[in-house]
């Protein structure tokens, strides 16, 4: 089973998106920033995949990403963007700092698991 680790500041989308995923199979750890995903993620090394919203509180998304991707221990780990933040802009910037997706919100469940497992067969 896969471990998902979900950054999202929203308490309503984290629940909703860690209800998706384990009614899908996946394990999942909730978090509700980009530092606590940095924190979790290095203290954790069975993360498979990382799902992380851009805006939040602390450390963003992006800046989250940059330090996953920088350090020896997490930057295997792909991670996935959910942002309701769609301007080309933001999305280049997304996968510029190492993302491997970017979901716009609102987003379909059955789209989101589609794209994890696909992610999750690459790696």
């Amino acid at each position: 089973m896969a471990r998902i680790l979900v950054a999202e500041d929203e308490k309503d989308i984290r629940e909703l998106i860690a209800l998706t995923l384990q009614f899908n199979g996946f394990d999942v750890v909730g978090v509700i920033d980009g530092a606590e995903a940095v924190r979790v993620a290095t203290q954790e090394p069975d993360i498979d995949v990382i799902l992380m919203d851009v805006r939040m509180p602390r450390m963003t998304g992006y800046d989250a990403c940059r330090i996953l991707k920088e350090q020896e221990e997490t930057r295997h780990i792909p991670v996935i963007f959910l942002s309701a933040k769609g301007q080309e802009t933001e999305v280049q910037a997304g996968l510029q700092v190492g993302a491997v997706q970017y979901i716009l919100k609102p987003f379909a469940p059955d789209a989101l698991i589609r794209i994890l497992r696909e992610v999750l067969g690459r790696s």
